[in-house]
């Protein structure tokens, strides 16, 4: 089974960065960010595939870096420029399966972390 541990959530000023982890244990072919907002549904923030391949929401764009160091079995997503809207609940994910045809829909990905809290103001 896979196991995710997040950290790194906590407050920033509008226009700053936090750097949020993920500690990724088991076999999995993909790895991915999504966050979950107030009243809002859980949307798919960066992908990440085996390949190498990356995927980013459109409000990511630019923004956002996702990337992992295999050697501590650790996902990362580094957030800069940070905006009130990026406030949410942020989980990392895992799939099984390689080449997701939608690598941001969270209905490809298996297995969750518990979710890490950022707060902007």
């Amino acid at each position: 089974d896979v196991q995710l541990v997040e950290s790194g959530g906590g407050s920033a000023q509008i226009g700053g960065s936090l750097r949020l982890s993920c500690v990724v244990s088991g076999d999995h072919r993909m790895v991915a960010w999504f966050r979950t907002a107030p009243g809002t549904t859980r949307e798919g923030v960066a992908g990440l595939g085996d390949d190498g391949s990356t995927s980013y929401a459109e409000f990511a764009e630019g923004r956002f870096t996702i990337s992992e160091d295999n050697a501590k079995a650790s996902l990362y997503l580094q957030m800069n420029d940070l905006k009130v809207e990026d406030t949410g609940v942020y989980y990392c994910a895992a799939a099984a399966a390689a080449g997701l045809d939608y690598p941001l829909d969270f209905a490809g990905y298996n297995w969750w972390g518990q979710g890490t809290q950022v707060t902007v103001s």
